[in-house]
């Protein structure tokens, strides 16, 4: 009992405060909002007008208090995170799937696709990605799709360049001459040899543009160009609330908490990721 407990306090002793703080952040936003419909029973659309801008901690009903509409700010915190997760996770798997078949193509074969896939993402990232942004919308309107195909779009590049440069360093390495050598098709090669090994860089890009696309998403709900000012999201309770700052700081205070601290908890991840797969840490 003794050892087993003396193994707890060593394992605690070593693990980064960035993980363990990156875990109880996300965690804690996670289990908010995929629960939100269990632990507010679909309430955050519910207005009751008799409570509007009711302040926070006075009512065990509103604990972080109420909108101008008299609707529950933390159950429409709860109900809005699962926009900007939504966007957040599709956009970047997305970007992803599109960015890696980019950049192992890229990489590995060379020649004219590598020129033809280099130069549009040389194209892409000259583009500024607000006015791509609002070029789009206005022509094809806002919603939520739209918003995750934008992402789509403005980080593909990111992922096709970071996986083009470990493909180049490993593509002549010795044991891809050799499976080259048995005679291994080149499917083989880029998926069982090349691609295992490139995956580390990959997760934790992944796990930055993921809280990236979160602000991303709260700043264009903001300005008007993300998802539809009806349903709940953080960067539309903020939108709502900045004419209420001085009088009810808290319908736009605590959804920038929530920003905040998804994030937060979201780079601490991606921060001992990185550090976790790095192949030059000491063990």
């Amino acid at each position: 009992m003794a050892t087993s407990s003396a193994k707890r306090a060593s394992l605690f002793r070593h693990t980064p405060l960035e993980l363990i703080l990156g875990i109880v952040f996300t965690t804690s936003m996670v289990v908010l909002v995929v629960f939100s419909d269990v632990i507010f029973h679909g309430t955050a659309d519910m207005m009751d007008l008799r409570a509007r801008l009711l302040p926070p901690f006075v009512s065990l009903k509103h604990i972080f208090g109420t909108d101008p509409l008299g609707r529950d700010v933390l159950a429409r915190i709860a109900a809005g995170g699962k926009i900007s997760l939504i966007v957040g996770i599709l956009s970047v798997g997305g970007a992803t799937l599109v960015g890696t078949t980019a950049g192992l193509i890229a990489g590995y074969f060379r020649g004219v696709a590598d020129m033809v896939l280099m130069r549009i993402a040389d194209v892409q990232l000259a583009m500024p990605f607000m006015l791509m942004a609002l070029t789009f919308i206005a022509i094809v309107g806002p919603g939520l799709s739209i918003l995750i195909v934008l992402m789509i779009i403005a980080q593909w590049v990111q992922h096709a360049r970071l996986v083009r440069g470990q493909v180049l360093s490993l593509r002549d390495r010795e044991f891809i001459q050799s499976a080259r050598a048995i005679g291994v098709g080149r499917g083989r090669i880029i998926f069982k040899h090349i691609l295992p090994n490139i995956i580390g860089p990959v997760i934790v890009l992944m796990t930055l543009n993921v809280a990236n696309n979160i602000l991303l998403e709260s700043s264009l709900t903001f300005v008007g160009l993300g998802v539809d000012a009806t349903i709940p999201s953080w960067g539309g309770m903020l939108a709502d609330g900045r004419t209420y700052v001085q009088s009810a700081w808290w319908v736009s205070v605590f959804p920038g908490f929530a920003i905040m601290f998804t994030v937060l908890g979201l780079n601490l991840l991606g921060d001992w990721l990185r550090d976790y797969l790095d192949p030059t840490r000491e063990k």
